[in-house]
């Protein structure tokens, strides 16, 4: 049948559907083991108005562990700041075929408590 990939990037392409029939800003989340990256993409989904990740130096100075929920409310806080700065106050949020839960539920949490609506 389908793999635990496939079944994710199929979710991921049925919101990203979604969110280009809205012709919405998204906020489209990704994560690996070590890191969090968030980026904020026109409607066109051809340009990146504003990102952030746990790899950045200024950031990582400040994280331990760059994989965990601390990083990502961290990441959260900086995305809502880099949208606000791009003038961006309301975003559709892409989680890429991802649970919401754990590191993905804590960045949304901090990009709203940041200023970010979705």
């Amino acid at each position: 049948m389908f793999n635990k990939k496939e079944s994710r990037l199929r979710r991921a392409r049925k919101t990203r559907a979604k969110i280009a029939e809205l012709k919405a800003v998204r906020l489209c989340v990704n994560r690996t083991n070590s890191h969090i990256y968030a980026q904020i993409i026109s409607p066109c989904g051809g340009q990146v108005l504003a990102s952030a990740s746990s790899l950045e130096k200024e950031v990582r100075a400040g994280l331990a562990n760059g994989g965990n929920k601390a990083a990502a409310a961290t990441i959260g806080k900086l995305i809502a700041e880099r949208a606000k700065a791009a003038g961006i106050e309301t975003v559709a949020f892409d989680r890429s075929g991802l649970q919401y839960h754990g590191r993905v539920q804590a960045l949304a949490e901090a990009a709203r408590e940041g200023g970010l609506k979705f």
